[in-house]
């Protein structure tokens, strides 16, 4: 790998050879972020985006590791159950924000919706609250992007337009093995695996230009 060192898998590879995995994840359960205002998280999850607060813990130790962190956990519920959680710890400072603005872009959480004209609904409904939201038209999904104000994390509202989106395997796979193809051209070659990365992005992008 050019810019971080491999990862070493061979013992999880001797793992999986004397174990069975059990199956695959059923769904999303509940994902945990970190808040440094549960108050304003409350409001803003519970008006803006319509989810009921439905869990409340409060702790001075981290079950899983024991770290003597104290802390208020809660958990809004979404339609299908699953829930979106925060923590708020005393005396732990705040998220920093991302060191490359990349990571704001890439990083962020998307919530389904029915209908395209529910996404359309929303951004309506979310501009009138004051946040400034982003449409996006994937061709497979219809999406909008906004952060969430409170805790900076960046959302998305998407309908699915074509239901094959998520069964594109052979697909996916090629597309793998084509860009990790030009990644390890451009390594032997001694050029910019960025740009090279880059010129194949906007190649499948714009075929007729190749």
């Amino acid at each position: 790998m050019s810019s971080v060192e491999a990862i070493d898998l061979s013992s999880l590879k001797r793992v999986t050879q004397s174990v069975t995995r059990p199956g695959t994840p059923r769904r999303h359960h509940h994902l945990a972020y970190s808040t440094h205002d549960t108050r304003a998280t409350i409001e803003f999850y519970t008006r803006v985006m319509g989810m009921s607060l439905v869990g409340a813990v409060i702790d001075d130790r981290i079950p899983s590791t024991k770290d003597a962190y104290t802390y208020l956990h809660t958990f809004f519920r979404m339609e299908d159950g699953a829930c979106l959680a925060f923590f708020e710890s005393p005396g732990v400072p705040q998220m920093p924000p991302a060191e490359h603005p990349a990571h704001r872009v890439f990083n962020h959480l998307a919530l389904e919706v029915p209908t395209r004209d529910d996404v359309d609904r929303w951004y309506d409904w979310l501009t009138t609250n004051g946040l400034e939201v982003l449409r996006a038209d994937h061709g497979a999904i219809y999406s909008i992007y906004f952060f969430d104000p409170v805790n900076h994390i960046r959302l998305e509202l998407t309908a699915t337009i074509n239901p094959a989106w998520n069964d594109r395997a052979e697909e996916a796979h090629k597309a793998v093995e084509n860009w990790f193809g030009v990644q390890t051209r451009a390594e032997a070659e001694g050029r910019d695996v960025a740009a090279a990365l880059r010129e194949f992005a906007q190649m499948r992008r714009n075929p007729m230009k190749s």
